[in-house]
Protein backbone atom coordinates (compact mmCIF):
# COMPACT_ATOMS: atom_id res chain seq x y z
CA UNK A 1 0.00 0.00 0.00
CA UNK A 2 2.92 2.32 0.67
CA UNK A 3 4.09 1.91 -2.91
CA UNK A 4 0.77 3.23 -4.17
CA UNK A 5 0.76 6.20 -1.80
CA UNK A 6 4.32 7.15 -2.78
CA UNK A 7 3.45 6.64 -6.45
CA UNK A 8 0.44 8.93 -6.26
CA UNK A 9 2.45 11.57 -4.42
CA UNK A 10 5.27 11.44 -6.99
CA UNK A 11 2.76 11.46 -9.85
CA UNK A 12 1.06 14.60 -8.52
CA UNK A 13 4.42 16.27 -7.93
CA UNK A 14 5.51 15.44 -11.48
CA UNK A 15 2.19 16.55 -12.95
CA UNK A 16 2.33 19.96 -11.25
CA UNK A 17 6.13 20.17 -11.74
CA UNK A 18 6.66 20.65 -8.02
CA UNK A 19 10.21 20.62 -6.66
CA UNK A 20 12.92 18.44 -8.10
CA UNK A 21 10.39 15.73 -8.98
CA UNK A 22 9.20 17.92 -11.84
CA UNK A 23 12.51 17.36 -13.60
CA UNK A 24 12.73 13.62 -12.99
CA UNK A 25 12.13 11.06 -15.71
CA UNK A 26 8.67 9.50 -15.96
CA UNK A 27 10.28 6.10 -15.41
CA UNK A 28 11.39 7.11 -11.92
CA UNK A 29 7.98 8.58 -11.09
CA UNK A 30 6.12 5.46 -12.27
CA UNK A 31 8.53 3.01 -10.59
CA UNK A 32 6.48 2.78 -7.33
CA UNK A 33 3.44 1.64 -9.36
CA UNK A 34 5.53 -1.11 -10.93
CA UNK A 35 6.76 -2.14 -7.48
CA UNK A 36 3.17 -2.21 -6.21
CA UNK A 37 2.16 -4.42 -9.12
CA UNK A 38 5.08 -6.75 -8.39
CA UNK A 39 4.17 -6.84 -4.69
CA UNK A 40 0.44 -7.49 -5.09
CA UNK A 41 0.63 -9.92 -8.00
CA UNK A 42 3.82 -11.89 -7.30
CA UNK A 43 5.20 -11.55 -3.80
CA UNK A 44 1.99 -11.67 -1.74
CA UNK A 45 0.54 -14.77 -3.44
CA UNK A 46 3.91 -16.54 -3.46
CA UNK A 47 4.34 -16.19 0.29
CA UNK A 48 0.62 -16.55 1.08
CA UNK A 49 0.36 -13.05 2.44
CA UNK A 50 -2.88 -12.34 0.62
CA UNK A 51 -4.91 -14.64 2.92
CA UNK A 52 -6.82 -16.04 -0.05
CA UNK A 53 -5.68 -19.55 0.73
CA UNK A 54 -6.80 -19.20 4.34
CA UNK A 55 -10.24 -17.97 3.27
CA UNK A 56 -10.59 -20.83 0.80
CA UNK A 57 -9.71 -23.35 3.53
CA UNK A 58 -12.33 -21.83 5.84
CA UNK A 59 -14.95 -22.06 3.09
CA UNK A 60 -14.09 -25.72 2.46
CA UNK A 61 -14.44 -26.57 6.15
CA UNK A 62 -17.78 -24.74 6.25
CA UNK A 63 -19.07 -26.62 3.20
CA UNK A 64 -17.95 -29.97 4.66
CA UNK A 65 -19.73 -29.16 7.93
CA UNK A 66 -22.95 -28.28 6.07
CA UNK A 67 -22.80 -31.47 3.97
CA UNK A 68 -22.25 -33.54 7.10
CA UNK A 69 -25.19 -31.90 8.89
CA UNK A 70 -27.49 -32.38 5.90
CA UNK A 71 -26.41 -36.02 5.57
CA UNK A 72 -27.16 -36.72 9.25
CA UNK A 73 -30.64 -35.22 8.93
CA UNK A 74 -31.46 -37.44 5.96
CA UNK A 75 -30.35 -40.54 7.89
CA UNK A 76 -32.52 -39.59 10.91
CA UNK A 77 -35.63 -39.12 8.74
CA UNK A 78 -35.47 -42.70 7.46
Amino acid sequence: MWFLAIGVLLLLMKWFEFGPVGHWSWWIVLLPFGLALLWFEVIEPYFGLDKKKAHDDIEKVKEDRIKKAVGERQIRKR
